[in-house]
């Protein structure tokens, strides 16, 4: 790898930079631009919705909802950030729509957009991330926006202090603020008229009141002449969003009860101006309020309702209203997508109280749950073991799964009745349960929210506990010199630590470990095809009992006959053989032409796309044919020496080995496996 240089450094930092950042034009500039490009005189709810469209969306047909690029693959950070599962992007969709319905006035503008969830769940890294496109997307021409300074001040304001000669915007507001509204209206219907947006530019703010100021000055002097106020002491200059520089985004934290005060949310007197001045002149405001920061971008505000309900009322204005009123001052126009990020326990605290009952009403509650797929869960630490400088360490098949399941039963409710487990609602949730199968998804589902407190997943165990956990087996194994991380090491951790994590209520600790217990059984049942899997598998015996099963398939529905292999002679198809594939998912007898018509439609689908016929892409046919060969081959197997070592020959348990390793295993994990399920594979096949 070359070295980089100060210079190329330098270079691409000067190409990554808008090119008109730092050029001054004329007010007549900026007409002919927005009248050649209407989007550039957006409002804040419609340059973030437009922000979420830019990066890219993808359709997914399955969950029924739009996943944003900028949150499923998340480009500017190669991945670093994405998000999973459904009700996740379910609660990104909402939060958009919610966006997009404000940019066209329909009402959620004078919200502010309350992310709700337990901890650990991600709202607040969506947030963070929203923040960050935000600032890219406005550093790019599709989203680039323009504000204005006021220059040669001291030409004219006679009593304006030399270190204000030139003064940007205090609110960075649009130039088309500068424009008197029956003129400014005229303007902008003269925009939407070419506008190609499913929305309207419109803006009705007043100048701020520095900036009016300054405008009645100036008109003075000029005779009322706008075009030679905005000539010779108006700029426009390019606007780019900076959290850093508090700059069209902004983030509010809140403090102790007592140190809350109103002016970091409004402004506050600049009392170094006061003594030039005066008191009551609005040169002598200072802009440094959260809103006023935020204005013409994104306002964050974490912890939301742990602020005090009076710190609240400033909310109300700054939401409905879409104004702020300092101490002592005028209302101030404020434009930005305001959103609060709060908690379940402050939540349910302020739910009941009346005196909360306006600051709700101007909210809009957007659930962020935690995820309900495990494999999705599992993701999420892959994630973060892909972010991290992680010790060569093998991740086990399984390991990164059974710790999602664990994590998904704390979140989900029991389902009704006995029909369906704990265990099985939660596969059927991760997409493992279809239509041959007697449960019914959607009741589930509609079963959970009903039954949970405020909606299913928004309590349970966290992905950062879990996550933790991993961490803590992990450098537990570099300890013992273990080069490996396998379920079992995962679980001794969470037992370990379930009583002692600050997050975890101790009336839910029994409860967990009963999770934790039927997780292990999870593992052991998988733990124990992956070993029958080692000792039978056969990859040219699968796709030819494969084929033969499709055959005999095609021919059933068509009521056609097949040729026999060996004779040559056509023949009905072979029920007795359909059936000993069948009887391996517990496919009962009048579910078959269900599951048979499924196969067929799976194998003419990928006939109408190009592929050839393979049943290890069917996970339901493969596992019965898995089944199937480990019938026909498990009486040449010698399931003595599986359980003890002694008989065991060295040569059959390395073939053992080498099979599992080629399922995924490390050689160190393979052994543990083999230990773990061999015996009972063993067991049960002697017994039976």
């Amino acid at each position: 790898m070359t070295k980089e240089t100060l210079e190329d450094l330098s270079q691409e930092y000067k190409e990554s930079v808008p090119s008109d950042l730092r050029e001054a034009r004329h007010f007549d500039w900026y007409l002919d631009e927005v009248y050649d490009d209407p989007r550039v005189a957006r409002n804040a709810h419609q340059r973030v919705a437009d922000m979420f469209d830019h990066y890219g969306t993808e359709y997914d047909e399955d969950a029924g909802v739009v996943e944003y690029r900028m949150a499923s693959e998340d480009p500017l950070h190669d991945g670093q950030n994405t998000f999973y599962g459904r009700e996740v992007h379910e609660s990104m969709h909402e939060f958009v729509n919610k966006v997009k319905s404000g940019a066209r006035g329909l009402g959620p503008e004078k919200r502010i957009k309350l992310l709700l969830g337990p901890v650990g769940s991600g709202k607040s890294h969506f947030d963070w991330l929203v923040r960050r496109y935000f600032e890219d997307y406005t550093a790019q021409d599709a989203g680039r926006m323009y504000t204005f300074r006021w220059v040669n001040l001291c030409d004219i304001v006679r009593d304006q202090d030399p270190a204000d000669d030139t003064v940007v915007s205090p609110m960075n507001q649009d130039p088309l603020v500068l424009l008197p509204q029956e003129q400014r209206d005229r303007v902008l219907e003269r925009l939407n008229e070419s506008l190609d947006a499913p929305y309207t530019v419109r803006n009705e703010q007043s100048l701020d009141p520095a900036s009016e100021f300054y405008m009645d000055r100036l008109l003075a002097h000029y005779d009322d002449d706008l075009k030679a106020v905005l000539d010779n002491h108006v700029e426009i200059v390019r606007l780019v969003a900076s959290e850093n520089k508090r700059q069209c985004v902004e983030t509010f934290e809140p403090k102790d009860k007592k140190n809350q005060d109103e002016t970091e949310l409004t402004g506050d007197v600049n009392y170094s101006k006061i003594a030039v001045y005066g008191e009551s002149d609005p040169r002598a405001f200072d802009y440094s309020g959260a809103f006023c920061n935020a204005n013409r971008g994104l306002f964050s505000g974490e912890e939301l309702l742990k602020l005090q309900r009076e710190f609240l009322y400033d909310f109300l204005h700054a939401s409905q209203e879409q104004t702020i009123k300092p101490k002592n001052n005028p209302r101030i126009d404020i434009d930005q997508v305001i959103v609060g990020r709060t908690n379940m326990p402050e939540y349910r605290d302020k739910k009941g109280d009346e005196k909360m009952e306006a600051f709700n009403d101007r909210t809009k509650r957007i659930d962020f749950p935690y995820v309900l797929e495990y494999s999705e869960e599992a993701e999420i630490y892959r994630k973060m073991l892909r972010n991290a400088d992680v010790p060569d360490m093998h991740i086990e098949p399984h390991a990164m799964e059974m710790a999602g399941l664990f994590g998904v039963l704390t979140r989900i409710t029991d389902p009704d009745g006995e029909t369906v487990t704990l265990v099985q609602k939660a596969k059927a949730y991760n997409g493992e349960i279809d239509e041959t199968d007697d449960i019914d998804v959607k009741k589930l589902r509609e079963e959970g929210e009903a039954n949970a407190d405020i909606a299913e997943g928004m309590d349970g165990v966290s992905a950062r506990f879990i996550g933790d956990e991993i961490a803590e087996a992990i450098m537990d194994a570099t300890h013992r010199d273990r080069s490996y991380l396998s379920p079992l090491s995962i679980f001794t951790h969470f037992e370990r630590n379930l009583e002692n994590h600050g997050s975890i209520p101790e009336a839910n600790v029994d409860r967990y470990h009963r999770y934790l217990e039927l997780v292990r059984e999870e593992y052991k049942e998988r733990a124990i095809e992956d070993v029958r899997h080692a000792l039978a598998y056969d990859v040219d015996e699968i796709q030819r009992q494969g084929e033969k099963y499709m055959d005999h398939v095609m021919a059933y529905i068509d009521d056609a006959t097949v040729t026999d292999e060996l004779t040559g002679r056509e023949q009905e198809p072979d029920e007795t053989f359909l059936r000993s594939v069948e009887e391996k998912l517990e496919i009962p007898s009048d579910r078959k032409d269900d599951f048979r018509q499924e196969v067929s439609n799976w194998v003419s689908r990928r006939a109408r796309e190009g592929e050839g016929f393979d049943p290890q892409d069917n996970d339901r046919l493969r596992r019965a044919l898995e089944r199937k060969l480990w019938e026909d081959k498990k009486h040449n197997i010698n399931f003595s020496a599986l359980v003890s070592a002694n008989e065991l020959d060295d040569d059959e348990r390395s073939a053992w080995v080498d099979a599992l390793i080629e399922q995924g295993y490390s050689r160190e994990g393979a052994q543990e496996v083999l230990e773990f399920a061999g015996a009972e594979v063993a067991k049960s096949e002697l017994e039976g």
